[in-house]
């Protein structure tokens, strides 16, 4: 298929204004144009569709996928929609740049990602051990990606054919974009951009920088001049700004009151009159300016404003600097108000300036059903023959529904990434993606995994003002309570349920992905939904902990909320006759969390019979504000300063491996370290063989470790049965495998 190009207007001269929506761009795009089956990762396949030349290539540290749930497959059926021929390099070999001209130079840029996960995460534990396995990787097989992808992939890129501009996102750039704590090297790095020598970074769901800059590129605009692209940074020389009546902030003098600065009035209503002329002897009259110019000034204002992070050198030698850097970089994360941030890298001749420009505005519902209908093959490139790829099978019966999470919960990514404003595809998308799962997919059989996404019920949920959520500042909408401005209205998903369930071919739809119980407890009909034909046996929430001390750091509900939401279900499982479980998800270590909080947790597991088989330790990832206070010890929902209130972490092994075992108190091999913690908390009380004891006094020989046995044999010991999150109950069924972590 030889691509339609047409010359793309590059008139966009100022930040306000955003990159085109994509139904702008797609008006004057290729109607009926002819898909390739799947997008070529070899020579033959090239030649195969008559190319003689990609466009764009994408580099990938995934297996090649080529399903929407995947986002190699998803921007690169994005650019052929567009004309655009787009090839694919999947897990190359990156100790050489040979793998790195296995489709030829591109005639306009490298797409570089790790993946879909960040490939820290995904080969290292949060205790830092390696991982046996890579669910994206055929056979699972582990180490076919290097560590810090991105850089690595870029300077490759680089190496094979210099002078061709290389562009870096998804998550790992994404949540690398400034200079931030790296847990694996237990430093302050520099953010990627300077590392990888990357042309420009795309951060978040870049779908609209991304078209806007292919077509800029292929009307032949140099890359180092596309400057103005919202959801994009980049290096400059110190003192850079675009071209306009810019000015620059200082972020100390912003947060030196303690807040960022006035909000503007979100209930400001439009000028009704025209303001009054001169007198004819030039007097001027008094004039009342109204309330919505001023808050238009101020926008206006705010566009043309920058904000100067601490540098790279202070944040990284000091920890205050670092909570405040983090802290400010968060309150401007709102795409209706925030304000462009830099940040200087180095010192004396050689210093440059990363700048990073507004966050993306999101898609609406015609852009989301456009980038999710696109004619995927839904399946594994053939490359692959009959290797079983773990994430495919994970998700190839679900659908995404939504992007973006509004609760803000500190430990998650997925707000620096994605964003609090949800983007919700319309019912006759997500309806068609259903249809397209029955008739293309040869092993299904009739059972939807997953109607979901980040969180499983903010499916439609906004604020009820446009003028309030472009105006807000706060970091959750549903923290430390519901804003009374968020509209909770669950029935268009109670509705999408409804007509998912009666296509023709569909048996069965369960929700995968974890829902938010303090939203769901507001819409009785939503849960009564759920419960009756949603819940397969099991269903994945997370309360994360009961005590209100870490609750507060990780800016989530109280319990009461859980078990709230945990009585409805029981309720309407209960009409339903139906027999069926909460699988509860908690983090032991969590910044903030003390040893008393972790056994009161345990205490209430206990008091609960829940015996959880699935635990996790806290893992302090890039840009997180729960990872700022992992980092600092200091609070960023708060303001910072060197009085403000410490926040004591979990940072030894021994700590944090005592935090593990509460969550798992009923296992013989966590005893020892629980009997150990205990006598040193003051609570010996609670080792025993009474109803009140946590642990017993005596350690069956059968369950010592095998390595605290001295002359024992190696054999692993056998455990009590145990249920995934749930009171033990007999013939349950087995949980399934999350796809998702709840929210």
């Amino acid at each position: 298929m030889a691509p339609i190009m047409r010359p793309h207007p590059t008139s966009m001269t100022s930040l306000k204004a955003a990159a085109p929506a994509l139904p702008d761009l797609l008006s004057g795009a290729i109607a009926g144009y002819r898909a390739a089956p799947f997008l070529p990762m070899s020579r033959k396949e090239m030649e195969a569709l008559g190319w003689d030349q990609c466009d764009v290539i994408l580099v990938t540290g995934d297996a090649y996928i080529d399903h929407p749930s995947f986002g190699m497959a998803l921007v690169g059926r994005l650019l052929e929609a567009h004309g655009f021929r787009v090839g694919i390099i999947s897990q190359p070999d990156w100790h050489s740049a040979e793998a790195f001209r296995a489709l030829g130079k591109p005639r306009l840029y490298f797409g570089i990602t790790a993946g879909n996960m960040d490939s820290l995460v995904n080969r290292y534990t949060s205790d830092r051990k390696i991982r046996s396995e890579d669910a994206y990787t055929p056979n699972a097989e582990a180490g076919k990606r290097p560590d810090r992808a991105v850089t690595v992939y870029a300077q490759r890129a680089r190496e094979a054919f210099p002078g061709t501009p290389i562009v870096i996102g998804s998550i790992e750039a994404s949540l690398r974009r400034i200079a931030h704590y790296d847990y694996w090297s237990d430093k302050v790095r520099r953010s990627v951009l300077p590392d990888s020598k990357a042309d420009i970074l795309l951060f978040g769901n870049a779908e609209r920088a991304l078209v806007a800059l292919t077509h800029r590129l292929a009307a032949g605009e140099p890359i180092e001049s596309i400057r103005d692209l919202r959801g994009t940074a980049f290096m400059v020389k110190p003192g850079w700004q675009p071209s306009g009546d810019w000015h620059e902030i200082d972020s100390l003098a912003l947060d030196k009151p303690g807040r960022i600065d006035a909000h503007p009035d979100p209930y400001a209503m439009e000028p009704t009159a025209a303001a009054p002329k001169a007198a004819a002897d030039g007097a001027q009259p008094v004039r009342i300016v109204p309330a919505a110019e001023r808050v238009a000034a101020r926008r206006a204002d705010r566009a043309r404003t920058v904000i100067r992070l601490p540098s790279y050198e202070q944040v990284k030698d000091g920890l205050v600097m670092y909570a405040h850097a983090s802290r400010v970089f968060h309150l401007e994360s709102n795409p209706g108000n925030a304000r462009a941030l830099v940040q200087c890298h180095g010192e004396g001749p050689g210093a440059r300036d990363v700048w990073i420009n507004p966050p993306p505005v999101p898609l609406t519902t015609p852009e989301m059903d456009f980038v999710y209908d696109r004619p995927y093959a839904r399946a594994p490139h053939p490359s692959y023959g009959d290797a079983r790829i773990p994430a495919w099978d994970m998700i190839k019966f679900s659908i995404n529904i939504m992007r973006g999470c509004f609760g803000g919960c500190t430990f998650c990514s997925i707000t620096e990434h994605e964003g609090r404003i949800i983007q919700s595809r319309s019912h006759e998308s997500i309806i068609h993606e259903i249809e397209e799962i029955r008739d293309k997919s040869p092993d299904f059989k009739g059972h939807i995994t997953d109607l979901g996404g980040p969180t499983a019920n903010m499916y439609r949920m906004a604020c009820k003002s446009k003028a309030i959520e472009e105006n807000c500042r706060r970091l959750s909408c549903v923290y430390p309570g519901i804003c009374e401005n968020l509209d909770t209205d669950h029935s268009s998903l109670v509705q999408l349920y409804r007509k998912a369930r009666a296509v023709p071919g569909v048996k069965r739809i369960t929700i995968g992905s974890g829902l938010r119980y303090d939203l769901a407890v507001r819409s009785p009909e939503y849960v009564k939904e759920l419960v009756t034909h949603h819940v397969s046996g099991l269903l994945k929430i997370a309360p994360e902990h009961t005590e209100e001390n870490t609750l507060s750091k990780m800016m989530k509900p109280g319990i009461g909320a859980y078990e709230e939401f945990a009585r409805m279900f029981e309720k309407y499982s209960k009409l339903a006759g139906k027999k069926q479980h909460l699988v509860p998800y908690f983090i032991a270590a969590h910044p903030g969390t003390t040893d008393e909080d972790m056994l009161n947790l345990a205490l209430w597991l206990k008091a609960h019979n829940f015996r959880l088989d699935q635990v996790q330790t806290f893992l302090p990832t890039p840009m997180a504000l729960a990872t700022t206070m992992y980092h600092s010890r200091k609070n960023p929902l708060r303001k910072v300063s060197a009085e403000s209130e410490t926040v004591e972490t979990a940072r030894a092994g021994k700590i944090r491996k005592l935090h593990k075992a509460f969550l798992r108190w009923h296992d013989p091999e966590n005893w020892p370290i629980l009997r150990e913690g205990l006598i040193q908390m003051g609570r010996a009380d609670l080792i025993g063989n009474g109803p009140n004891c946590l642990v017993p006094r005596q350690q069956p020989a059968a369950a010592v470790p095998a390595a605290g046995r001295e002359g024992c044999s190696k054999r692993k010991p056998a455990a009590p049965a145990a249920h995934k999150g749930r009171r033990e109950k007999p013939a349950a069924p087995a949980a399934p495998r999350a796809a998702r972590r709840p929210r």
